[in-house]
């Protein structure tokens, strides 16, 4: 399919031709139509990432803060990669659309493929012939609707929230500073429901373009202005002012201030900075200051937005999605006038020159509209999803020991993904990649360029189902894991999934049985977690020498917070951080000891969101060693990641964040290895390409990686009882 997409090196926006993305529980496929631009917010994206790396640090000074907070923490390398790895990616534009539905998935109800609808969302709603939306960002059309203006979906909704946050009456007066495509969809809303609406802008053609709608619009520097909205207004002021506009002056925030009524609204719709001067009127007209958050209620809620979770109506009214369906039933009503709302009309071929008029001005604009192909009657819909890659194919061929080459596939390609395995992987033409299937079309095919994968999946079918690929690495969201590891087995394949294994004990207990079942048919399939710090040089260089007395471990760990809304934190999605990250420590600490965890026992610090990610884990084993794991999210950022002390027969070792390993003894002290950091990566993905040619051998026993996930079960089941938990 076409997508348009961005690299974020120079903001040089073009089209690309990129796979179908994967259609997911809770949500549709969806055929585009039209797509809307946002001249504002995409405008702004593309305008950012064409600056020079200066340029774009001095406008992000929080990103470089967390840069040098990450040179700090994990030193000079790992700080290029991570900024390297952002800007040398592909990021799809867009996100408002409307066109009809080709398939829906698992779990969806109130849509069925052969609808209209209009969709929304970043990363979803894209400028691309083929999205996929979770319900919750979508509205259902009439079997006659316009999709050109439908396609201003989310736009509308975000002008919606906007005008509910005004909280006006019939007969009230409104005043909207900046006329962009958000503040004109404002101003006929306003209009819509009896609102004496009033707009302003400091660019001729936009006040010219908004009189063509119906709109009593005016320049800013007008010299009548403050007397034409006191006329408009009876001399009282404006009941509420929504600044629409974006731009880093206080003059739209001041102004809203000066022409507001006593006792008035100003809400801020539109990117503009909110140090407002204090007086001479925000303080005695005691204004009231509100911000409007994008589509509405249910924004950046990933229980709303990602797992379909509505708001109850009589708590949340008006929540996102039916502030979509509010605009599209105004629309399909014909109660906001929109004639003249679309000034130019794209083929998706031609949509990078609307970035080019967007950032030069050079000539007038409203509403860009990007045009899709209509469907071929021919198309057999259902069949889409499953069949199209980029005119590609997984070629089958057969493997045999006359040719031990090992292809591999990536389903997933996040941050860790490319930051950490990809630039790892083993140089060799015996083991060599095959094919990448990612959610987003437009990071497979950036990731296939950087890394050499000849073949953008169709859809993990397809992988699974190939005599060319013998291994599959699984990078996913976490709640993926158990799924595609089990598909992985029971297809022959060999398996490297990136941690947890899973995120419950019916998926261990499946996926333990499927394993044990395919090891006594006597298949040669290998299953690794990425338990990556056994692997690396310092800590084998303890390892080595540590003798066969018990140890005492206590490994402390400086995680640092993440917000309770990321997905990590998710129960359902991430897992939260014990089954994501801790696992890695419990993992580390029974390979130290030689032996598995006999007994469990957690406590978390208190804590009003409940994240347990600050918390200590006491583990015994069978053969007297004992092992400490302090996890703390709320240590300072300058502090190293990871220390681990090791105690034994009257010695102390000492692993500084795998930078360095001293030894401490009656003798005195001695520094034994000192060099960067080095936490595993690279041998631990040598030993699994290793382990799958012919006689190869586990890099990690599958055991070693049961026995670790499920003590890590256990700590979660420890800190819900507040008892040790003893393992068989």
């Amino acid at each position: 399919m076409k997508m348009l997409a961005q690299h974020l090196s120079n903001g040089r926006p073009f089209v690309v031709d990129a796979p179908i993305p994967q259609l997911e529980p809770g949500r549709i496929l969806v055929r585009n139509r039209y797509s809307a631009v946002s001249s504002g917010t995409e405008g702004a994206t593309v305008r950012s990432a064409r600056k020079n790396i200066v340029a774009k640090a001095l406008a992000r000074p929080k990103d470089v803060r967390a840069v040098l907070d990450l040179v700090q923490r994990q030193g000079v390398v790992a700080a290029y990669r991570a900024v390297s790895k952002k800007l040398d990616s592909y990021s799809p534009l867009g996100y408002s659309c409307a066109g009809r539905v080709v398939a829906v998935g698992p779990d969806v109800s109130g849509f069925e493929a052969g609808d209209l609808v209009a969709c929304a969302g970043v990363g979803y709603a894209n400028h691309a012939e083929y999205v996929v939306v979770p319900t919750n960002l979508c509205a259902r059309l009439a079997p006659d609707a316009d999709l050109k203006l439908a396609a201003y979906n989310t736009l509308g909704a975000i002008a919606m929230q906007g005008a509910r946050q005004a909280d006006l009456r019939l007969g009230e007066t409104c005043v909207v500073i900046g006329l962009g495509i958000v503040g004109v969809l404002t101003c006929k809303l306003m209009q819509a429901s009896g609102v004496t609406t009033i707009g302003v802008d400091v660019l001729d053609s936009a006040v010219a373009q908004a009189r063509k709608l119906a709109i009593d619009a005016h320049l800013r520097n007008a010299p009548a202005l403050d007397e034409i909205i006191a006329t408009r207004t009876r001399g009282l002021g404006a009941d509420a002012v929504v600044v629409a506009a974006s731009t880093s002056s206080l003059d739209p925030i001041n102004y809203a201030g000066k022409i507001a009524r006593h006792k008035g609204r100003v809400v801020v719709l539109g990117d503009v900075p909110t140090g407002f001067d204090r007086n001479p009127d925000y303080y005695p007209k005691e204004l009231e200051l509100r911000m409007s958050c994008s589509y509405g209620p249910g924004r950046y809620d990933l229980e709303y937005e990602e797992k379909g979770r509505d708001y109850p109506p009589g708590y949340a009214r008006w929540t996102e999605q039916r502030n979509m369906q509010a605009f599209q039933d105004l629309i399909r009503d014909n109660k906001l006038q929109l004639d003249a709302l679309t000034t130019h009309l794209l083929a998706i071929d031609d949509a990078p020159q609307a970035y080019d008029m967007i950032l030069r001005r050079n000539e007038p604009f409203l509403g860009v509209l990007i045009e899709y192909p209509e469907e071929d009657d021919a198309t057999d819909v259902t069949q889409i999803a499953r069949n199209a890659s980029n005119n590609q194919d997984v070629r089958r061929v057969t493997r045999d020991d006359a040719n031990p080459e090992v292809g591999y596939a990536f389903i997933g390609a996040g941050s860790y993904a490319q930051g950490s395995l990809l630039p790892n992987m083993p140089n060799s033409r015996a083991f060599r990649p095959v094919a990448i299937l990612t959610r987003s079309g437009a990071s497979a095919l950036r990731v296939a360029e950087k890394f050499g994968f000849p073949v953008l999946a169709p859809s993990a079918d397809a992988i699974f189902t190939s005599d060319q690929i013998a291994a599959v690495f699984i990078a996913t969201r976490h709640n993926l894991h158990a799924e595609l590891v089990l598909r992985a087995l029971r297809s022959g394949k060999s398996v490297f999934v990136e941690k947890p294994l899973c995120l419950t004990l019916d998926e261990f207990v499946e996926l333990r049985a499927t394993y044990d079942e395919r090891a006594d048919a006597g298949t040669a399939q290998r299953l690794m977690v990425g338990f990556n710090r056994r692997f690396a040089p310092t800590a084998r260089a303890l390892k080595d020498r540590l003798g066969n007395a018990p140890l005492a471990i206590a490994y402390r760990v400086n995680a640092g917070a993440i917000p309770s809304t990321s997905w990590i934190q998710d129960a359902e999605l991430g897992g939260g951080r014990i089954l994501g990250e801790v696992c890695h420590f419990i993992d580390f600490a029974a390979w130290l000891a030689n032996d598995s965890p006999s007994a469990v026992y957690a406590a978390a610090m208190r804590d009003p969101n409940a994240l347990n990610d600050t918390l200590t884990i006491a583990l015994r084993f069978g053969n007297g060693s004992i092992a400490n794991i302090n996890y703390f999210a709320n240590g300072g950022k300058s502090l190293a990641k990871e220390r681990i002390e090791v105690y034994q027969s009257g010695q102390t070792y000492i692993l500084d964040d795998f930078r360095s390993l001293a030894r401490y003894d009656a003798r005195g002290s001695q520094t034994l290895v000192r060099g960067r950091q080095d936490k595993g990566q690279r041998e631990m993905l040598r030993r699994f390409a290793a382990s799958l040619a012919p006689n190869g051998t586990d890099a990690i026993a599958p055991d070693e990686i049961f026995r670790s996930t499920l003590a890590t079960f256990a700590a979660r089941e420890s800190l819900a009882s507040r008892r040790e938990v003893e393992l068989q």
